[in-house]
């Protein structure tokens, strides 16, 4: 894989892509904090994700313009993997990243990219929903100052409520400051730095609030203590592999979804190739690996961060390692003001986050498209808001998988083609029973796969006691291979049009399918009933029709 250096330094895009990576790496700083926080991780490793991550994906990605980072649904799956049962939980966390960014790049080298298209948008959009609910009532307890109880974020949100004189005034009135910034400065040209100013006047408010009121506001320097550098490497915990590889599967699915998103949405420069979906994988696993190596979080492909250096004006995938360089620059140099963070501005930051994905517009394009897709979504939301992400990811993918054969096997239809006395043909719907002395011919549309078996079967014209001397033609042209369970179906109707002393006939296009039927080997269907057809168009069809009808004349 070669790294086009070249096309990264140009003295006509060099202004433009030092401006949009500076506006991304300060935007990143707090960004990166609230992804720790969201995670109930050291928020210094949503920092160094940030950091790290994006650097190393940016070497491999072809998308130019894909910001890896630590996104929400990522997070809150580090959040529900209880890494706090092991040994040691933050080599832990490293290790849950390089175990994700192992798995991505095998993904991505078996070509997972042309996979995402087969994920239901009725499953994404349950999910993608439960997550933003998910990050708005797992800040309850940052933005009200009250520590929660209760085993998932449902109780714990119950308990905030219930307890409201609990809450710390300071705390709700700092987060609101942030929440309300942010809110007012997205439309206006400053709406990419409103993350920024929010936490930096939500935390001296909260400086403020304490000294004013007495009543102190947590800051990031109560939870960690900052180091004034870059952190060293570190190597994964061997131990922790087998406990990790649910929560590393489930991320590498989630960045490889939304990975797949930013490739397809973010523009590719002129003249540049396509985004290829799983090269772009193999980048995200790249940039786990990295981001765990200098004690990171799992990361993925942001839509957000992506978007932000587009709409900022980068033309190269340098806006990417100048962001980095930012960011490396103010935990260098500013790593004490970053102690002062008021944790409600970031809660508050990360609430905004979490409403900005529930879109109502989107569930209701699924409620629209019919029941089965509505009950998917609920149930992947309800799914993903009880149980742990890393398992309600693997049900959704289980959901999709239901809903795609469900579909599928619907799809199916059965058309009767009939053929005039001047040779035209066309389609009807099937007649409900076989008549007696006829020829009809049956066209089956969809994929002929196992699940379907029983649709097609339905859809067959019934063998009546009056079905006697007629022959019945399928057609499956441009079919290449059913199941057992459609030669059990072909092997029934014919021996219920023998007891009628009448005949089927298949016409087969693929030479696949013909390989199918002798090695199988169908006893109820003679082998000169059965007729293979070529690139001419209804060529064997009429040769089947005819012989059908000398033989249905013969017998008359």
């Amino acid at each position: 894989m070669r790294i086009p250096l070249r096309r990264w330094f140009s003295r006509n895009t060099l202004g433009k892509d030092l401006a949009a990576g500076a506006v991304l790496g300060v935007e990143s700083v707090p960004d990166g904090l609230a992804a720790g926080l969201l995670a109930g991780v050291n928020p210094l490793a949503g920092l160094y994700a940030y950091l790290f991550g994006m650097v190393g994906a940016a070497f491999f990605t072809s998308s130019s313009f894909m910001a890896v980072q630590a996104t929400g649904a990522m997070a809150l799956v580090v959040a529900d993997a209880d890494l706090d049962s092991r040994a040691d939980p933050e080599r832990a966390l490293y290790t849950l990243a390089m175990l994700s960014g192992a798995a991505m790049i095998v993904a991505g080298l078996l070509k997972a990219g042309r996979l995402v298209r087969f994920v239901p948008t009725a499953v994404m959009t349950g999910f993608v929903t439960a997550v933003g609910v998910n990050i708005v009532l797992g800040q309850l307890s940052n933005f009200t100052g009250y520590q929660a109880e209760g085993d998932n974020r449902i109780l714990r949100t119950v308990d905030t409520l219930v307890h409201v004189l609990q809450w710390n005034l300071p705390a709700v009135i700092v987060g609101s400051i942030s929440i309300l910034i942010i809110v007012c400065l997205q439309p206006t040209r400053f709406g990419s730095l409103g993350l920024v100013v929010a936490v930096i006047v939500g935390s001296v408010c909260g400086l403020m609030l304490a000294l004013w009121m007495g009543a102190p506001v947590a800051q990031l320097r109560d939870v960690v203590d900052v180091p004034r550098g870059l952190p060293p490497p570190v190597l994964p915990q061997i131990d922790d592999v087998l406990y990790l590889i649910v929560p590393a599967c489930s991320l590498a699915f989630v960045g490889i979804v939304q990975g797949a998103g930013v490739s397809a949405s973010i523009p590719t420069p002129a003249g540049r190739p396509r985004a290829d979906p799983s090269r772009d994988i193999v980048g995200q696993g790249i940039g786990n690996v990295v981001s765990g190596l200098f004690r990171g979080m799992p990361v993925g492909g942001s839509m957000s961060a992506s978007a932000l250096l587009v709409a900022a004006g980068a033309k190269t995938r340098l806006a990417l390692f100048v962001a980095g360089a930012v960011m490396a620059l103010v935990v260098l140099v500013a790593s004490d003001l970053v102690a002062y963070v008021a944790m409600p501005a970031l809660a508050g930051l990360l609430i905004v986050v979490g409403i900005s994905a529930i879109r109502p517009g989107r569930v209701y394009s699924v409620i629209r498209t019919g029941p089965l897709q509505s009950a998917v979504m609920a149930v992947t939301f309800a799914l993903t808001l009880l149980i742990p992400l890393q398992f309600a990811v693997l049900a959704g993918v289980g959901l999709g998988i239901i809903l795609f054969v469900a579909q599928a096997s619907n799809r199916v239809r059965v058309r009767e083609v009939r053929i005039s006395d001047d040779g035209r043909m066309r389609e009807t719907d099937p007649r409900p029973v076989i008549p007696p002395s006829e020829v009809v011919i049956l066209q089956p549309y969809g994929s002929l796969f196992f699940a379907s078996a029983p649709t097609v079967e339905r859809q067959l014209p019934a063998v009546g006691q009056s079905s006697r001397h007629s022959v019945v033609i399928i057609r499956l042209r441009g079919t290449d291979q059913i199941g057992l369970a459609h030669m059990d179906v072909l092997e029934r109707y014919a021996r219920l049009l023998a007891d009628s002393d009448s005949v089927l006939k298949l016409v087969v296009s693929e030479k696949r399918l013909m390989q199918q039927f002798t090695a199988v080997g169908l006893t109820e269907i003679s082998a000169d009933d059965i007729y293979r057809g070529d690139e001419w168009i209804g060529r064997a069809l009429r040769r089947a029709y005819a012989d059908a009808r000398a033989w249905v004349d013969e017998q008359s």
